[in-house]
């Protein structure tokens, strides 16, 4: 599983359980890559779900972050 989608739903179950400097890491971090991966293929809709879960959990917004993860989780059949 994408370590970015970890971290967001570690912080869904428990939103003290992940600081703010890991979110802003993480969302920095897979939006970079779904950037990168963006012109690749389908997988970077994957990517970028990723990025989108990360960033509307910086964000504290729950209900994008919930969106976002069960987005990435149906592109990846994970």
């Amino acid at each position: 599983m994408n370590k970015h989608i970890e971290l967001v739903k570690k912080w869904l179950a428990d939103n003290d359980s992940v600081t703010s400097e890991e979110l802003d890491d993480a969302a920095e971090a897979a939006q970079a890559v779904a950037r990168a991966a963006h012109a690749v293929h389908a997988e970077a809709a994957a990517h970028a779900a990723a990025a989108y879960a990360a960033a509307s959990a910086v964000d504290a917004d729950d209900t994008q972050a919930v969106y976002w993860v069960k987005k990435y989780e149906e592109l990846t059949n994970e």
